[in-house]
């Protein structure tokens, strides 16, 4: 989707843009009437002038036959600048105009000429523009000697008067949007206030960590006004933070009684387990033979009760880890623990070819080396478990400035789409039938989440056809959190 170029962006520029520019589209309106009004109404006084001289001075330019006292050019009582002309036969014979108390001929273009000739004898003013003076208002009127007597007065005032108003209508038009663009400008940013609060209160919301442990709400925000549009959005957002509030806090309690049942639980099968194992191993060394069937019994539980036994160590792994317990700050060697990781995977799995790729110098990452040792471990005992004979499996540890990476890249059948998306989880298993043959608890990948978490770090997990990437990233410096223990 693409924004328009040059649009204000943010909701406070978009109304104190569009309070302007209805405010412009106002004083445009105004500017336009007003100036046509008042050029209306002096072209009207014009006509009015023009209709009262009643063509005297034009009149006085008329010679006839037999001269008489009224053939003289008669300036008196003419506006400076009036036009006088006479055309007798369709010919302009005399154009004069008023200048002081004397009058002045007018050069006269072809197309003067022309204009002239086209000014109807009927006394109704018109608009005429000449070369040599410019814009006049004339009107025509019959002569004593069948000629058309023409008289005019010039627009220029009423131009000259028109454009004074057209400058100060856009200086005090200009001045008003200026002064309404601040004020606007300040009542939108109080008025948006309530929003500003919410958009910092949502953005606070979106910043905790939601997804885990117990977060606690900003508080209720203040409803100015609960019968406006944002008084009663705030009341809902408010109501709406409740609503979460409360939601997350059951979560939190249902988390924690399901972690402390998996502890208790975890407590209440070690020694029962470890009582069952102990005495199927007791059984198998007694001195007497034992039958065929009561020796594979035997080695069945014994091979469950093993099998339980970590099921509930790594139980207990995950309620210490979930409980947030201390784990212990030190320096690891990452690149001996990946060594040796790799090394017991390649004699349980040596139908697989592994390939190592460590950098030349240690790496050392500040964490709990057991807990390390044990995420390391599932993450590449898991490539091992969960692929075919002859799978490759690419193991890469790099170091940069602040992160370290350890990557696990085989080119198995891959991970199904609806399973990658909660690979981390609690007792996910692709193929079940295989993870049970294996001794897959489903758990695995689960502690290698936690243990990375615990460590400020991460997991991630990528698959397509032919090819799946396990990634754990831990940070390289120690940020002083103390020593933390599950």
């Amino acid at each position: 989707m693409t924004r328009s170029v040059g649009l204000p962006r943010s909701l406070r520029a978009r109304l104190t843009a569009g309070l302007v520019l209805l405010l412009a589209l106002a004083c445009t309106c105004v500017g336009i009437v007003t100036v046509l009004a008042l050029e209306g109404f002096l072209v009207n006084r014009l006509d009015q002038q023009l209709a009262a001289t009643g063509g005297r001075f034009a009149a006085s330019l008329e010679h006839e036959a037999r001269p008489d006292a009224d053939n003289a050019p008669d300036t008196r009582g003419q506006a400076d600048g009036t036009l006088g002309a006479r055309t007798l036969q369709g010919r302009v014979t005399q154009a004069a105009v008023v200048r002081g108390t004397a009058d002045r001929a007018v050069p006269l273009s072809a197309a003067d000429r022309h204009t002239l000739r086209t000014v109807g004898a009927n006394g109704r003013p018109r608009t005429v523009h000449l070369t040599g003076i410019g814009a006049y208002r004339v009107a025509a009127w019959p002569g004593d000697d069948g000629d058309v007597l023409i008289t005019g007065l010039p627009l220029h005032p009423v131009e000259e008067t028109v454009h004074r108003l057209e400058a100060v209508e856009s200086v005090v038009f200009g001045a008003v949007l200026v002064a309404a663009g601040v004020t606007g400008a300040l009542w939108v940013r109080r008025s948006l206030r309530p929003l500003e609060r919410l958009d910092r209160t949502a953005q606070q919301v979106t910043a905790l960590p939601l997804a885990t442990g117990q977060v606690a709400m900003p508080p209720p925000l203040p409803a100015d006004d609960a019968d406006t549009e944002v008084g009663r959005l705030t009341r809902s957002f408010n109501q709406l933070l409740g609503h979460v509030g409360d939601a997350l806090d059951r979560r939190h309690r249902g988390e924690e009684r399901l972690r402390t049942f998996a502890a208790d639980a975890g407590h209440e099968l070690r020694t029962p387990v470890a009582t069952i194992r102990a005495h199927a191993e007791l059984a198998m060394r007694h001195g007497a033979p034992l039958p065929t069937e009561v020796r594979h019994a035997l080695e069945r539980i014994e091979a469950q009760s093993r099998r339980m036994s970590l099921l509930v160590d790594e139980l207990l792994l995950l309620a210490r880890l979930d409980a947030g317990r201390e784990l212990v700050r030190q320096q690891v060697d990452l690149t001996r623990i990946v060594l040796d990781a790799t090394t017991d995977a390649a004699a349980r799995h040596p139908g697989h070819r592994w390939e190592l790729d460590l950098p030349e110098e240690p790496v050392e990452v500040p964490g709990d080396p057991e807990r390390l040792q044990q995420a390391v471990t599932n993450l590449v005992s898991n490539a091992g478990r969960h692929t075919p004979e002859g799978t490759r499996v690419d193991i890469v540890l790099s170091a940069g400035p602040e992160w370290t990476r350890l990557s696990v890249t085989d080119d198995g059948p891959g991970i199904p789409p609806e399973l990658l998306a909660h690979v981390f989880g609690r007792f996910t298993r692709g193929d079940t039938s295989r993870a049970r043959a294996t001794g897959s608890t489903g758990l695995g990948l689960a502690i290698v989440d936690a243990v990375a978490r615990a460590h400020e770090g991460r997991a991630e997990a990528g698959s397509t056809a032919g090819r799946t990437c396990f990634t754990l990233v831990l940070p390289l410096a120690d940020d002083d959190r103390g020593t933390r223990r599950p």
